[in-house]
């Protein structure tokens, strides 16, 4: 009888992020855990930490200072592959604080280890929006003082040249800032790109220090319409309801509304405003539309941008923030529009052919906010990713699970937003009882959790309960450091973050290829 060349055998695929085959630690709840080499260990913390934020089992102080061991291991061994991971950690899985963190702890460890070259790339790489180059700066300082090394000034100077324009200057170079636009172009000398940006430049440093005599309306002619802008409103505060008027001189929604107060219709303002708003500004602020009263046509065309695929794309929201808006919101008319948007940013969720057990992590350490200002946590994240995933199988069995499971019913013609609501809490991490309850000759298992696995009474691994020929996924949300099985080959495979990026390395495997890194292609 043959044992290898049977009917239904297919070609085995690996994945990037990979482990030991047998356990030498273990998980935070006491069950087999599975080391990560470095890289993988540190692409899946990138994904998921915000930085400074506390989580179940990793204190904030703990958790930065580990983020900070993996970057110095990598940037000195692979500063290509580190780079890589930063640009694609800022513009592809649009986590802010941990690329920064990321380029400079590299460009520090180069620097210490006397390497050369990388760091202002590297640097460079972090910073997608024009207050991050003060955001770079704030972080060094604090950790590492005021004398500023070459590469990093350079890195810096590179990133504001690229993101410093006139409505950028409006929108973010405010007292509340310890870095100002001026601090950062003191401290780092970037060459401007065109007349109008050194007209700029000057312009910032001369709003810095208390001189000069304002803008050029010559050359920025958005910053001097803004100076002006006062004194028009306080000749006619109609001007505040002229949508050109507002987007002409830069006015953020949050200045247009502190100018205005109760001077003009709140409902008319917002009216106004809505046509230059971006798209996150839009996201949140649904709640006030609706208390304002804006009118149907206006929130109809606020809608149609939320849906829109392609406004959806280029936001590079988090699929928890469609979510986060659909709580807030308190009127019915965004729903649609948000379900659109919220399938629209889970692009990436493959169709699945064959069966497939869909498991989601519904246990307490699934609970902890993802940050203090955030209402959203692990579990809100687990409930998008294994709900539109069951959704989009061509046959799918969906169970939540904590100290006990059970079945999350959905159909997929299901709003994916009213399928959530469905989920409950659980309590403790018992993956493997989990899987054995649920595992039914499926042709695929995804476990959604952040695998910190319950030991149980038999100390068993999750992925031991399925058969070696069935892959098992694990879609890890938190980055902690042993997995709760091996992963990279044999049909173990673990990938993560709070995007749907990596998504896409299932059907790679499934067809026998070797899943790269998800900035690999980009």
């Amino acid at each position: 009888m043959a044992k290898f060349n049977r009917s239904g055998t297919r070609p085995a695929g690996s994945g990037p992020v990979t482990s030991e085959q047998a356990p030498s630690g273990r998980t935070h709840e006491g069950a087999p855990g599975f080391v990560r080499d470095t890289k993988s260990e540190l692409f899946l913390l990138a994904v998921t930490n915000m930085v400074g934020e506390q989580t179940f089992y990793e204190a904030a102080d703990e958790r930065d200072q580990r983020f900070r061991g993996l970057v110095h291991a990598v940037a000195v061994d692979d500063p290509a592959w580190l780079h890589g991971m930063v640009r694609w950690l800022r513009t592809g899985a649009n986590m802010r604080s941990a690329a920064i963190v990321a380029a400079l702890e590299g460009a520090k460890a180069r620097l210490d280890a006397g390497a050369h070259g990388h760091s202002r790339q590297l640097v460079d790489a972090a910073m997608a929006r024009a207050d991050e180059p003060g955001e770079a700066l704030a972080y060094w300082t604090s950790r590492y003082g005021r004398a500023i090394p070459k590469p990093v000034k350079r890195g810096v100077a590179d990133a504001a040249a690229r993101l410093y324009t006139e409505r950028a200057l409006l929108k973010y170079d405010t007292d509340s800032k310890g870095f100002r636009f001026g601090d950062v172009l003191d401290l780092v000398h970037p060459a401007p790109t065109a007349a109008w940006q050194g007209a700029l430049f000057a312009h910032a440093l001369d709003r810095r220090h208390g001189r000069g005599t304002g803008p050029d309306p010559a050359v920025l002619g958005m910053l001097a319409r803004n100076a002006e802008f006062g004194a028009r409103f306080a000749a006619d505060p109609a001007v505040a309801l002229d949508a050109d008027e507002l987007a002409g001189a830069g006015l953020t929604w949050e200045n247009a509304l502190s100018l205005a107060g109760s001077t003009v219709d709140k409902a008319q303002l917002w009216e106004a405003l809505i046509p230059s708003m971006g798209y996150m500004a839009l996201l949140r602020n649904l709640r006030n539309f609706d208390q304002a009263g804006v009118s149907d046509d206006a929130a109809e065309r606020v809608a149609a941008t939320l849906a829109d695929p392609a406004h959806v794309a280029k936001s590079r929201q988090l699929p928890m923030r469609f979510l986060a808006a659909y709580r807030a919101a308190p009127s019915l008319r965004w729903g649609h529009a948000l379900e659109k948007a919220l399938k629209a940013s889970l692009a990436h969720v493959p169709e699945l052919a064959g069966r497939t057990l869909v498991l989601v992590d519904r246990s307490g350490s699934m609970q902890a906010s993802l940050s203090a200002r955030s209402d959203l946590n692990r579990a809100d994240a687990a409930a998008i990713f294994g709900t539109a995933l069951a959704m989009r199988c061509a046959a799918a069995d969906l169970v939540e699970f904590g100290t006990g499971s059970r079945p999350v019913a959905f159909a997929r013609g299901d709003s994916l937003l009213r399928a959530i609501e469905r989920y409950s809490w659980m309590g403790g991490t018992n993956t493997a009882e989990a899987v054995r309850s649920h595992y039914r000759g499926h042709d695929r298992v995804v476990i959604v959790t952040d695998e910190q696995a319950w030991a149980g009474r038999r100390g068993a691994e999750p992925t031991s309960k399925v058969p070696a020929e069935v892959p098992v996924y694990t879609w890890n949300l938190a980055g902690y450091r042993h997995g709760h099985g091996p992963s990279g080959t044999a049909n173990r495979h673990t990938f993560g973050g709070l995007s749907d990026t990596a998504f896409r390395m299932i059907p790679l495997i499934e067809r026998g290829r070797n899943a790269d890194w998800p900035w690999a292609d980009a």
